[in-house]
């Protein structure tokens, strides 16, 4: 429940501080003294758009906050989803710079508006004209019947199955497409897999060949080259190797006369040993080297395939023509196995269907089951407010299963007797919606633990005895949860555990709202004033002490 209120510089209000009780408070005021202003205030904790203009002063921010005491909501895990500490007292708080930014925080954690919508809906129900009018809307009224049945866990086992349902339904329209299409081109992708295959392309086989053929095509250049350095190196009569083995036998006979000449020796022993394995080397290059027609003919045509397979699929290299033929192989394969794969999907589908009846059938089950007994209460406490002749019922029809399951129904009323029962926003005036939604409110507050209800002048269209009803409804309704509700009517504000009084202050140089929590004696004057006017008579006074003595 709300235990603390505070809305600083928004609209008429420069600062408002609340308190309410714990069961039912009441606001009264003159038109326009602020008592809606106080209302959208509150909207903003549920995350409705913010106005700069409505900035009280311009050149200051705009906060609005409020603690909850939640220790009974059970949102711990709601908290743990969005990230969030969770603590029994939460505090909400939206900002509204001059500039227009809006910033939110949950226990002073910054979070978004669609976080603050979940978890401010959670902890206030706001009555407004706006929900009035979506009790016109089918699948609003769809949802307060789940609310009455207390389907919650029927609706997330559906929920699932929904799930579950569409994504088998994609996996297998996907699938059909797919093979729809592999179908189409199983011919092309089998003529391109077989060339490819026949093609035998190995890794790194194109960089090979083209070196092969370089030397085969410069193999006389190349053998003429070999063999004049075969030739210095070790065939001529003052050749490298056999000079170095004179300076070998020179460097070898003063070795005993120094470290040096030791150290010299060795290097040029070493270097005379790498030069011999060289023209080993070059000797072996120098006898293989051939120009082989035969062989360059066949390197020549290996790699003109190659470089036609490349521009063909405009790839430039052997390994990316190994993973096509690799990609076309699963293709194949795949193509060869879809009868069997769209069986396999078809049966998920099928399955999945079959759970996704069944969690409708039961969602139906209970959702029927209560539509008797909801109407007749409905109707008991319709006529109990003012509508004697009410007749309400609620048409179901079994429909395809859509996201909120297998049923379609629709509140029909009729205020009047003799008249034919038609859809609620056809037939009801602004006073009997007001008091069906409250006769709902009320039947949904014996069934579930809800959050602070506002209802904002729901008694719209009631007078009289009627009033003093819809007040005792609404006390009963507060010992279960806390009420606030904005009203114009005394015989509602004497019903009240706190009552409220918002008005202008006129005494600055800008006007202010403010509201203030009224005593006995002062609550006696403005009900006495509600009842008679500004200047209530001493009738009036005893009237009103009549009326919160009842």
């Amino acid at each position: 429940m709300l235990i603390y209120l505070s809305i600083k510089n928004y609209a008429l209000i420069r600062q408002l501080e609340l308190k309410p009780s714990a069961q039912l408070n009441v606001v009264t005021g003159e038109t326009g003294a602020g008592k809606s202003i106080m209302l959208g205030a509150m909207g903003l904790l549920l995350g409705n758009r913010a106005d700069v203009k409505s900035l009280w002063d311009e050149n200051e921010k705009c906060v609005t906050e409020g603690t909850f005491d939640i220790s009974s909501y059970q949102l711990q895990k709601l908290f743990e989803d969005e990230n969030l500490d969770y603590e029994d007292h939460t505090v909400i708080r939206r900002e509204i710079s001059p500039a227009g930014k809006s910033r939110a925080f949950i226990n002073d954690t910054p979070v978004t508006l669609e976080v603050m919508r979940t978890i401010g809906s959670r902890l206030m129900d706001i009555h407004s004209q706006h929900e009035t009018l979506e009790l016109g809307r089918q699948q609003f009224q769809l949802e307060l019947i789940d609310a009455f049945a207390e389907s919650a866990s029927l609706k997330e086992e559906y929920s699932v199955a929904w799930k579950n349902f569409l994504a088998a339904t994609k996996s297998y329209d996907d699938l059909s497409a797919e093979a729809n299409a592999l179908r189409q081109e199983s011919d092309f992708v089998k003529f391109q897999l077989d060339e490819l295959r026949k093609a035998s392309l190995t890794e790194g086989e194109q960089e090979k060949l083209e070196s092969e053929l370089s030397v085969l095509e410069h193999a006389e250049e190349i053998k003429s080259k070999l063999t004049a350095i075969l030739q210095q190196l070790d065939q001529s009569e003052f050749s490298i190797n056999a000079s170095l083995a004179s300076v070998k036998n020179e460097f070898q006979s003063i070795t005993s006369y120094s470290k040096e000449y030791e150290h010299l020796f060795e290097r040029l022993e070493s270097a005379r040993i790498e030069l011999n394995d060289i023209s080993g080397e070059v000797e072996r290059l120098n006898d293989k080297t051939e120009f082989d027609p035969s062989r360059a003919e066949h390197v020549n045509e290996r790699l003109s395939l190659i470089y036609q397979l490349q521009q063909k699929h405009r790839l430039p290299s052997v390994a990316q023509l190994l993973e096509l033929q690799q990609s076309l192989q699963e293709k194949a394969d795949k193509t060869s196995n879809l009868d069997e794969a769209l069986a396999n999907a078809k049966s998920h589908q099928d399955e999945c269907r079959k759970v996704l009846s069944k969690k409708a059938d039961a969602l139906s089950k209970v959702r029927k089951k209560i539509v008797a007994p909801l109407c007749k209460q409905l109707v008991v406490l319709l006529k109990e407010l003012g509508i004697p002749e009410a007749q309400l019922e609620i048409n179901h029809e079994t429909i395809e299963p859509s996201p909120s399951g297998a049923d379609k129904i629709e509140i029909v009323f009729s205020a009047n007797k003799g008249m034919p029962l038609r859809p609620l926003a056809q037939v009801a005036s602004g006073g009997e919606f007001s008091r069906v939604m409250f006769a709902i409110k009320y039947v949904m507050a014996e069934k579930k633990s809800l959050p602070t209800l506002i209802l904002d002048e729901i008694d719209t269209g009631v007078s009289g005895e009627v009033a003093i009803r819809l007040g005792n409804r609404m006390k009963e309704m507060a010992q279960r949860h806390q009420v606030i509700a904005i009203s114009h009517l005394p015989q509602i504000a004497a019903k009240a555990d706190a009552h409220y009084f918002v008005f202008k202050d006129n005494s600055s140089k800008k006007t202010e709202s403010q509201i203030r929590r009224l005593d006995n004696n002062d609550r006696i004057v403005e009900i006495a004033k509600m009842i008679g006017g500004e200047k209530p008579s001493a009738l009036n006074l005893e009237n009103a002490r009549e009326l919160l003595l009842n």
